[in-house]
């Protein structure tokens, strides 16, 4: 029997783009397959990959920005109309750092971000502005787009008549046990001491991001996101969004999967963070009862593969368990491309 089937991942953390991915799980579901229809979908919740998730919408700009640790770094952003799509990986996305240290954890800075924002007012009359969140290496509340842009009062001057979206792939808060700091910041090289500095840093950014807004923008959902950026972005009066859904309605995922007998979808990292906004739980919601749902992952951790259920997947596979870290970290594609043959030879 023929099988359609949708393939909508998300990037596998640095080591393969969401359309990387979508490619690889294509070519090994077809070589076990080849009759079946496979549709490649690759999404992005505002993470890296944001900016290519969207091709086909708008144009592409690019500009020179500072980096994470302040290297020049070239960084796109779409124009469609009057709406201007901008990925904060871009400009201080993880990748960017290498391997990351407690030093590149600590000095990490947004800054390029806000040059990114005042290249993308000043070539078009924008008056939409979508700022994808995730990915960053930094834990900076935001701080260096802020001085980029000439503090909140002149960044808020800046986007003056512009609606700012943060479409987030997270709903944290800023501060706390569930904030930028204490959740993220490990996975950008913080130790345990590293992340109490962190802490206390954005909890002192924060609160002057409070007294700017006249409110609690740091309690708000996604003002965690991004290291923080999301917390600067909502006291200059930016509204979040999820960015799997923007990017899903962007691309017509919905209608893609009303048709679909197999949903495949995946991300580098299956944990109890993947419900709190992230591609593999917005894809599998939005599967058709009768599809069976597939989540290919670079690793699944028991906390992920315990909210197999509440996510609604049907079957998870692992690359860690499949090849092993080694080969999952250095041949993700041909790694994930075997993985996804073997599941479609067993599926029924």
């Amino acid at each position: 029997m023929t099988l359609r089937v949708v393939v909508a991942p998300d990037s596998f953390g640095t080591t393969l783009t969401a359309a990387g991915a979508a490619a690889a799980i294509a070519r090994g579901w077809s070589s076990a397959r080849p009759h079946d229809i496979v549709v490649a979908a690759p999404q992005s919740d505002g993470g890296p990959g944001f900016i290519d998730c969207l091709a086909g919408t708008g144009v592409v700009r690019a500009t020179t920005v500072a980096g994470p640790l302040g290297d020049p770094v070239t960084a796109r952003w779409r124009v469609d109309g009057d709406t201007a799509y901008v990925e904060s990986a871009q400009a201080c996305g993880l990748h960017l750092v290498g391997v990351p240290t407690v030093d590149s954890a600590v000095r990490a800075s947004s800054t390029g971000l806000g040059e990114l924002i005042a290249a993308v007012v000043e070539a078009d009359p924008v008056r939409r502005l979508v700022v994808g969140l995730g990915g960053s290496a930094t834990t900076d509340g935001g701080a260096g787009l802020l001085e980029a842009l000439g503090g909140p009062r002149g960044a808020a001057h800046s986007l003056a008549g512009v609606e700012v979206v943060a479409a987030t792939d997270v709903d944290n808060p800023l501060n706390g046990p569930a904030g930028a700091a204490a959740v993220f910041a490990p996975q950008k090289g913080a130790d345990p001491p590293t992340v109490e500095i962190l802490a206390a840093r954005l909890a002192g950014i924060g609160a002057e991001l409070d007294r700017f807004a006249g409110r609690a923008v740091t309690a708000e959902p996604g003002a965690g996101a991004a290291g923080g950026i999301g917390a600067a972005l909502l006291s200059l009066g930016a509204h979040r969004a999820s960015g799997a859904d923007l990017v899903a309605q962007i691309t017509g995922l919905r209608a893609a999967l009303e048709a679909a007998d197999v949903v495949i979808t995946g991300e580098g990292r299956l944990d109890d963070q993947t419900p709190r906004g992230k591609v593999v739980a917005r894809v599998a919601a939005a599967a058709p009862p009768h599809a069976q749902v597939i989540a290919l992952v670079g690793d699944a951790v028991p906390a992920g593969r315990a909210l197999r259920e509440e996510l609604g997947l049907d079957v998870i596979e692992s690359l860690v368990d499949h090849v092993g870290l080694e080969a999952a970290l250095h041949d993700a594609e041909a790694s994930l491309a075997s993985l996804a043959a073997l599941v479609a030879a067993v599926v029924e």
